[in-house]
């Protein structure tokens, strides 16, 4: 069952790297007491992530951050050591949070998963954006198809901001 809006988050952990290594989060390390957008993507280094989603996130950053935003979080089911390139990559680092979801526990739990088994992909996460107040989801916004980054783009989660 996929996550809705009013509902919390599920416990899950991920993986994000520090100047000193891994370092292991828990959900709510990184959301309990914070507003949080959290947007997720089918993996890093992806045409449509690389050049629409993430961009929209960078270049919005500062608007919403102004709007009592704490953090932006990006997740993926890709391992720590991919979102960390990803983020130095881009030059996101710093500014947005690299969760790595290796195993896809979270999407799953949160039925954000998206299976592409089929292409050789395995189970990624759906392309989405959420806002998150003290682990509680207040918007949600799923796209249709993997390849598009309209409904979960920046543009639009600052309309709900």
């Amino acid at each position: 069952m996929t996550i809705s809006v009013g509902d919390k988050l599920p416990e899950a952990t991920f993986k994000t790297m520090t100047a000193e290594g891994g370092k292991t989060l828990s959900t709510a390390d990184v959301f309990a007491g914070k507003k949080v957008v959290l947007f997720g993507v089918p993996g890093a280094f992806t045409p449509t992530c690389s050049n629409n989603h993430l961009p929209g996130y960078l270049e919005n950053h500062d608007a919403i951050a102004a709007r009592g935003v704490d953090a932006i979080a990006v997740v993926a089911v890709n391992d720590h050591f991919v979102m960390n390139a990803w983020a130095q990559a881009t030059g996101a680092n710093g500014k947005i949070l690299f969760l790595a979801d290796g195993n896809g526990d979270f999407v799953r739990a949160a039925g954000l998963d998206l299976d592409l088994s089929a292409g050789g992909l395995g189970t990624r996460s759906k392309r989405f954006s959420m806002i998150v107040e003290d682990g509680k989801v207040t918007a949600l916004n799923i796209e249709d198809a993997p390849g598009q980054a309209v409904e979960s783009g920046a543009a639009k989660l600052l309309e709900q901001l």
